[in-house]
């Protein structure tokens, strides 16, 4: 009996020891194991959330297209497109799971996997190109970069908070206000992609196209936070059908 009660506490140090050396990822999915069940109303948001996600990737897309006319490919504005598509396919990625009770965990992860594509993009390549621009002495594409990382910063950040919300057991109705937020955010980064260039076809239509991802990002996340707005109401006989 003793030889048995040995085992078993060396085995339960075994499991704590890894605990401990294991990588943050991996402790905030054994986190989010043991909160599963907070977080189960996730669904509501996925079909916007996904619409979002496969906008947000074409944007990108859009942008590296963009570099090709402008003679800057395989520079850091190139570099901020194909980051920004990764973020729209962990987007994507993250609502397909928000359909099944046990995919809560890959929701979380995936938010936060596209949080870090955006804020990549903001605080490495877009910094490349801003310095590019400057290089270049083109003050348009200088003045436009410029006002492009800080708004994409605050929405990648936003973004990582919605993620966070999930594993610390924030309510769903707070995850919902975060995943709005980030869509505010990118709906300015629309604006921003526009003034980058603006009388060329891949910057109007990369701007469209994250409008677009914007739209469908605050409607995934006032589908959690229940900040629907209410009909307005018809008056005379404009409730009769037909």
């Amino acid at each position: 009996m003793r030889y048995v009660t040995l085992l078993f506490a060396c085995a339960l140090g075994t499991v704590n020891a890894f605990m401990s050396v294991s990588s943050p990822r991996l402790r905030d999915a054994h986190m989010l194991h043991m909160v599963a069940g907070r977080v189960t109303s996730l669904k509501p948001a996925a079909s916007p959330l996904l619409n979002s996600g496969k906008a947000i990737a074409r944007s990108g897309e859009l942008l590296i297209d963009l570099t090709t006319t402008l003679d800057l490919y395989g520079g850091g504005l190139s570099s901020a497109g194909a980051t920004i598509r990764n973020a729209g396919d962990h987007i994507a990625q993250a609502a397909a799971s928000c359909r099944f009770k046990t995919g809560t965990e890959l929701v979380c992860d995936e938010i936060r996997e596209s949080a870090t594509c955006l804020l990549e993009a903001s605080q490495e390549h877009f910094k490349k190109a801003l310095t590019e621009a400057v290089a270049d002495k083109d003050v348009t594409l200088e003045t436009g970069i410029g006002a492009v990382i800080p708004i994409l910063e605050n929405a990648g950040t936003s973004l990582e908070a919605a993620g966070a919300g999930i594993l610390q057991r924030a309510s769903i109705e707070d995850v919902g206000y975060k995943i709005s937020e980030c869509g505010e955010y990118l709906g300015m980064f629309a604006g921003a992609i526009l003034n980058l260039a603006k009388d060329e076809e891949e910057a109007q239509i990369a701007s469209q196209r994250m409008q677009f991802a914007s739209e469908q990002m605050i409607e995934a996340g006032n589908e959690l936070s229940g900040n629907q707005k209410v009909p307005e109401k018809k008056t005379g006989k404009g409730w009769i059908k037909g």
